[in-house]
């Protein structure tokens, strides 16, 4: 079940974040995830419409959208390759159409799941607090 984003879901929402970053994003520092944990919980939820995937009533991942950008979709590693990201994507682009995202160069995890569903790249940049190199990726439904 995808559901809305509510303050109680902020400790389980961390918690997937930081699960699913520290698998796919091993080449970023603690101290910037620890600054991120914190963006996390504190400043994205006040932007961003977040919906939150429950199994067995518990949350597994959620997705954030803003506008036509998906800012963020995270899953508990335990659940990958079980169709639970292609359900938050096909979520958001029910809702969106086409949408686009910021993938990180180095997230081979992230790209693939991408690559797998359809984005195109259409960008690339540096982002600034990491360092890192950045692909902007877009995907149109049929």
């Amino acid at each position: 079940m995808i559901r809305p984003y509510t303050d109680h879901d902020a400790d389980a929402v961390v918690s997937i974040w930081r699960a699913a970053s520290e698998r796919a994003h091993p080449f970023l520092s603690i101290p910037f995830l620890d600054a991120e944990a914190e963006n996390v919980r504190n400043i994205y939820p006040q932007f961003a419409e977040i919906w939150v995937l429950e199994d067995d009533g518990k949350p597994i991942g959620f997705i954030a959208l803003l506008n036509a950008e998906v800012g963020a979709i995270f899953l508990q590693p335990k659940h990958h390759g079980q169709g639970h990201g292609r359900a938050m994507m096909d979520f958001a682009v029910a809702k969106r159409g086409a949408v686009t995202l910021d993938v990180f160069k180095a997230n081979a995890i992230g790209r693939v799941f991408y690559d797998r569903y359809g984005f195109r790249q259409v960008g690339e940049y540096v982002h600034e607090a990491s360092g890192q190199e950045m692909l902007t990726l877009a995907f149109t439904p049929a």
